[in-house]
């Protein structure tokens, strides 16, 4: 009898580990948010997971376009990025249709934009838009490559922030980033090492 209450107690001990585990940390989270991609086929199959924006404001296509001589779109890019080009791609064709100015910006402001907003630096690409008069106003719209419809609204979201929406409002209904980001490249094995 001795036995089975051991027993029993230990089964119990076992099942109740995973509910007393530790939270993961800040760099597990991160880790489990960010999607590396490295070829169209891995990019594609993540977009695949994503949910598509389908509800619509009724004053957005107004607002984008009404909104497009005050701001620009920028956004980080990086030589061989897969998600940098589907994401320009993406941009400029939003850009088109609402008028707004899409540009891209260099690693190194990209890098202190994110450290500004308190984003950890994941990689390319990343997108913002900002009033085109003012430099240190800055929203963040996309942390990898996502699907346009998300993307117009996380556009409207933050021409709305800027005008006056109070931001926790703007920030709930902003679409989630996806983290479909390059795969960071490596160094050439041939290279001569110092």
């Amino acid at each position: 009898m001795r036995s089975l209450t051991v027993l029993a107690l230990t089964s119990l001990n076992v099942v109740s580990v995973p509910a007393n585990a530790q939270a993961p940390t800040r760099e597990q989270a991160m880790r489990a948010a960010i999607h590396p991609v490295a070829t169209q086929s891995e990019m594609r199959e993540w977009l695949a997971r994503v949910p598509v924006t389908r509800d619509w404001p009724p004053d957005f296509a107004e607002t984008l376009k009404g909104q497009a001589p005050t701001f620009i779109i920028e956004m980080s890019t990086a030589p061989g990025c897969i998600p940098c080009a589907d994401l320009w791609t993406r941009l400029g064709a939003l850009g088109v249709s609402y008028r707004w100015q899409v540009r891209t910006i260099g690693a190194q402001e990209a890098m202190v934009r994110s450290g500004r907003l308190g984003l950890p630096w994941v990689g390319h690409p990343v997108a913002w838009v900002r009033p085109i008069a003012d430099q240190g106003r800055i929203i963040p719209i996309a942390i990898g490559t996502d699907h346009a419809p998300n993307l117009a609204r996380n556009l409207y979201l933050a021409a709305k922030m800027l005008t006056g929406v109070k931001p926790a409002v703007g920030v709930r209904g902003m679409s989630k980033f996806t983290g479909i980001v390059g795969a960071p490249t490596r160094p050439s094995a041939n290279r001569a090492r110092n």
